[in-house]
């Protein structure tokens, strides 16, 4: 919302010398998001006057047309002698009123204005267009003034150029700042200065005569104004103060009639409609569109409507989407209308909201409307549109009045007197907290116990915090007590958080980059992952207000995320990539009620924090990698080392090696995984059974192309919480250093080609018992001498003990123990 200062200082007398940066200061303060300040006109100097055009002379052969004029400035010049100025416009003729620089003033920009020669002739000074004035971006041509205006008056002041504007970031609570109105009354209270509030003007009631309307949904219009004016000028033009009020809020100026109910719209907050009455067919009525209806709307595009879509009507069909734009039915021609219907309404602001989205279609109404407007204020701003009409148009005001509204009583909010002091942690008594709301607009009765009517402005006002959060913010969130907790000795991290510590550091040692991402998806990542139509992963928790509609659940996996991430940074030249993320995913529960709302000035008790938890998703937390490209880079030092499925299991080992877990792993077939280079990992749980806590390996080909990633992209996804649960109890310890010798053992065991490694292992460690300090599979050989279906696994056993020197014999019988207890398992032969 951009807002001028001098507009401002309408309804809020300012104390003299107050710039924009004042106000800004005090506006943040009070809690609004005040992004810039823009000083429209800096550097601007005179002299900036009006002139008249008095002569036009065609100077011939040069590229483009040029014309030497004399303008009349009258005496300011000096002289009163008419001044001689070259330009190249077109759009303006002998008579009209233009804005002229003199020699010596300045422009936007440090634009030193001097008499120079060009085109054979003197030029001495400049008509002015509006984007050299800081007007707007129209360079087509120079300002037309209206006739009226007297030579020689000053420009700078006439068309105030120059000015302070804010530019506030209105969050979606505080609709009512998207308005003069409504920054002004933040602006009196900051400044404790008496509000002239636009709106408080005399209304006339329902009266017979006025446009007939129908509203066949109170749900979603309970208020809807029309007012009617007749012998409407449709040659008046706006004046050059509404049109520059208009330019400095960032709206064109397009024709009288719009322009008044885009001024309101800014003014009061109200979203106003001009008809031509011409153009309409029997009642306005407010209904739900039928399915298959079509409006064309006043972009010129042909819609097509939805059930749900809230439409204004006459006897023809729909006439405009309600709140959001107009049809091209109905719209005031560029010929004028004698005859203008205002409408006036108030919408629901969820079906506003979703229509617009819908559609595809923002538009300034739409976004005060989905907000929540002032539905006492339709009557003012209609009043509004009308008194300006009589005054710029000259036209009547219909004596009929249309009001067309739903009983509704003013809302209340109970709140003890003492509730702000208790959110806060500071005392600012009763007579505060009473003045800090009358401020906003409530009515306030009670001692202790508060009621406190809220004004029709601010339907964000629901309950006992929303007001204690407007007496703290007036009152100054930097005046708040600065107080630190009083946490418990001996109370540090979790030993889940310490858990999440480690694995984050293991992985970044081992060379992963950390790439959080949004928690967000839709049909199409599990599309292009390849999971089948009842893969649990599929079922998701749909989001009630997603930021897009292409990502409207929320992941049940951590890899669409971290493959997005991996494809930019390889689309952008990064090609040896190595991405993990530990986060949460989200399962829907079976049965989960609606959550209850917690207190926030006493501890919940456990009754609300349980019903809490059973209406939330299960929320288990993950980690995942993802790689491509080398893992580690060819040299000088020798070649290279691609990426590859054993990285990513590896991964997974070093996750969990965290928890003080060893992982046991077997060949699976799981999406997005290709069949042969797939691996299930599963951890032996406290009761002694085995958990299945993740997969990884090497992405399908037909993932690889539908993600744009590269090929042979290899990645793992592990469950923290399952993980965590298998290592309970574990305490990492620093290694303990032996001082005594270690002995090293080789064996080669030849098995048939479908044992994993993973299971030979397993049975050389549960063999070698307590002296083996660490295994390695250190060569893998297939050929004729092994014969056909078998392989033949190499690794070395490192031994030691911890109180002595191992003798050649033991470490014999350690390794012959591990040979026989593979054997046993796998039926592995001891190679020759």
């Amino acid at each position: 919302m951009r807002v001028p200062l001098s507009w401002l200082r309408e309804y809020v007398d300012l104390p003299a010398g107050t710039t924009g940066r004042d106000v800004q200061a005090k506006l943040i303060s009070a809690g609004l998001e005040v992004e810039t300040v823009e000083h429209v006109g800096a550097g601007l100097q005179g002299p900036l006057v009006v002139g008249q055009v008095l002569t036009i002379e065609e100077l011939e052969g040069f590229k483009k047309p040029i014309r030497f004029c004399t303008v009349d400035v009258g005496k300011a010049n000096g002289t009163g002698e008419p001044q001689e100025i070259v330009c190249g416009a077109r759009n303006f003729a002998v008579g009209d009123k233009v804005v002229v620089i003199l020699p010596g003033g300045v422009l936007p920009g440090d634009f030193r204005i001097s008499a120079r020669k060009t085109y054979g002739r003197v030029s001495h000074g400049m008509i002015c267009s509006a984007r050299e004035l800081g007007m707007g971006d129209d360079h087509d041509g120079i300002v037309v003034l209206p006739p009226e205006h007297e030579t020689g008056t000053d420009a700078i002041g006439l068309l105030e150029l120059v000015d302070d504007v804010l530019d506030i970031a209105v969050t979606p609570d505080r609709g009512y700042c998207l308005s003069l109105r409504g920054v002004a009354r933040e602006v009196a209270t900051a400044f404790g200065l008496p509000l002239s509030d636009p709106a408080l003007i005399d209304v006339p009631g329902p009266r017979e005569g006025g446009y007939p309307v129908q509203v066949s949904d109170p749900a979603g219009c309970d208020r809807f104004t029309a007012r009617t004016v007749t012998g409407v000028n449709h040659e008046a033009r706006s004046p050059i103060w509404l049109q520059r009020r208009l330019q400095k809020v960032g709206m064109r100026p397009i024709s009288l009639a719009v322009d008044i109910t885009n001024y309101v719209m800014f003014e009061v907050g109200q979203p106003l409609h001009a008809y031509d009455r011409t153009r309409l067919n029997g009642p306005i009525g407010v209904r739900r569109a039928g399915a298959g209806e079509k409006l064309t709307t006043l972009d010129g595009v042909e819609r097509v409507l939805d059930a749900e879509d809230l439409v204004i009507t006459d006897a023809t069909g729909p006439i405009g989407l309600a709140g959001v734009m107009g049809g091209a039915h109905t719209e005031i021609a560029d010929s004028g209308t004698s005859e203008i219907v205002i409408e006036a309404a108030h919408f629901d602001p969820v079906s506003i909201a979703r229509t617009a989205r819908r559609h595809k279609l923002g538009s300034e109404a739409a976004r005060r409307f989905e907000r929540g407007t002032d539905p006492q204020a339709t009557a003012a701003a209609a009043q509004r549109a009308v008194d300006l009409l009589v005054l710029l148009a000259g036209g009547a005001a219909e004596p009929g009045v249309t009001d067309v509204a739903v009983p509704a009583e003013p809302r209340t909010v109970a709140m003890a007197a003492d509730h702000p002091d208790r959110v806060a942690g500071t005392g600012y008594g009763r007579e505060t907290v009473v003045r800090r709301l009358q401020q906003i607009g409530c009515h306030v009765t009670g001692s202790d116990e508060l009621v406190v009517s809220v004004p029709s402005w601010r339907p964000d006002l629901a309950f006992p915090n929303d007001l204690a959060e407007e007496v703290i913010r007036l009152e100054g969130y930097e005046n708040l007590p600065s107080t630190l907790p009083k946490v418990p000795s001996q109370r540090g991290l979790t030993d889940s958080q310490l858990l999440r510590r480690r694995i984050g550091r293991a992985l970044a040692g081992a060379g992963y980059v950390e790439a959080p991402n949004y928690p967000f998806l839709g049909a199409d990542a599990f599309d292009a992952l390849g999971l089948d139509a009842d893969d649990p992963r599929r079922r998701t928790v749909l989001l009630a207000n997603p930021l897009s509609d292409n990502e409207p659940a929320l992941r049940t996996t951590l890899l669409p995320g971290l493959l997005g991430a991996l494809r930019r940074n390889d689309g952008r030249g990064s090609h040896d990539l190595a991405l993990f993320e530990t986060g949460l995913v989200f399962h829907p529960q079976d049965g989960a009620g609606v959550p209850p709302r917690l207190p926030v000035d006493r501890r919940p008790t456990a009754e609300e924090i349980a019903s809490l938890e059973a209406a939330l998703p299960d929320q288990p937390r993950h980690a995942a990698v993802v790689l491509a490209g080398a893992r580690e880079p060819s040299g000088w030092w020798g070649p290279g080392h691609p990426a590859g499925w054993a990285d990513a299991i590896e991964a997974a080992r070093r996750v969990a090696r965290e928890a003080g877990v060893e992982l046991i792993l077997r060949q699976d077939q799981h999406a997005p995984y290709h069949p042969g280079r797939c691996a299930a990992f599963y951890a032996v749980a406290p009761d002694g059974t085995e958990v299945l806590i993740g997969h990884g390996g090497e992405l399908h080909p037909r993932v690889t192309k539908a993600l744009g990633v590269p090929e042979r992209t290899s990645a793992m996804e592990v469950d923290l919480d399952l993980i965590e649960s298998a290592g309970a109890g574990y305490r990492p310890s620093g290694p303990r250093v032996s001082t005594f010798p270690v002995a090293t053992q080789d064996v080669a065991l030849v098995v048939a080609s479908d044992v994993p490694a993973a299971e030979v292992e397993t049975a050389l460690r549960e063999g070698a018992g307590g002296l083996l300090e660490s295994l390695r599979l250190f060569d893998v050989f297939t050929g004729p001498q092994i014969g056909e279906g078998r392989k033949s696994l190499a690794y070395a056993l490192r031994f030691r003990a911890a109180d002595r020197t191992l003798t050649a014999e033991e470490a014999s019988a350690a390794r012959e123990a591990a040979v026989a207890r593979a054997a046993e398992r796998t039926d592995a032969v001891l190679r020759s």
